[in-house]
């Protein structure tokens, strides 16, 4: 298969290009700039902003994994105005779109009226991106003409984690008592990415997956 990887150079999008690699598929690389220091090992790198992208770039992709980061008000627009940049470009194909999520906009009640950044103890210095996030996840929900899905990590997400091939899928709610045992690592969480793709699974549905 060949996957796109919006954010190939930040720690999420290594991760799955390094997983994506080790099962033999082919990878296309997308960052807004360049890294020389970093060898992705990629068929073809694009740097280009989201918003730049076009349908070209695009051309032969089985999959797209949108694993880019912004942690700044002015660089929000890229979790909202990038899904629909990229939505406009998907629709009506079969190309895969897995947008990589936030723990803070999983529900912690049955009717999901709340969501873990509701919580008193939720950091404060977070609550800007889940609420931009929030904005993606529904924004994305509108469309039922691109094979999206959402995936979240857990909330205790460990970029140092070890690989071990094991993972759960759960759905949207947040039931864990101790929010450090709610874990996956930056490497399984890229196993589970893939595992999806290659199965062709959970098409316009959010999923969260934690460790096995």
């Amino acid at each position: 298969m060949k996957i796109a990887v919006i954010g190939a150079f930040g720690k999420t999008g290594q991760a799955v290009i390094k997983e994506a690699q080790q099962r033999g598929h082919s990878i296309v690389g997308i960052a807004h700039k360049s890294h020389e220091e970093i060898d992705l090992g990629v068929e073809r790198l694009i740097i280009k902003d989201i918003m730049d992208l076009t349908r070209n770039d695009l051309e032969g992709v089985d999959a797209v994994v949108d694993a880019i980061s912004a942690w700044t008000p002015e660089t929000f627009y890229v979790h909202t105005d990038g899904i629909s940049h990229l939505a406009n470009i998907l629709k009506d194909t079969d190309t895969r779109y897995l947008k990589v999520g936030g723990a803070g906009t999983l529900f912690i009640n049955a009717d999901h009226t709340k969501m873990l950044k509701d919580r008193p103890d939720y950091p404060k210095d977070w609550m800007p991106l889940a609420d931009a996030l929030v904005e993606s996840l529904d924004r994305l929900r509108s469309y039922s003409n691109i094979r999206w899905t959402y995936v979240t990590p857990a909330f205790n997400y460990d970029p140092e984690g070890i690989r071990t091939g094991n993972y759960q899928i759960d759905g949207e709610e947040y039931h864990a008592s101790d929010d450090s045992k709610h874990y996956i690592s930056y490497a399984d969480y890229a196993v589970g990415m893939l595992d999806i793709i290659e199965k062709g699974t959970y098409v316009r549905q959010r999923i969260t997956l934690v460790k096995g």
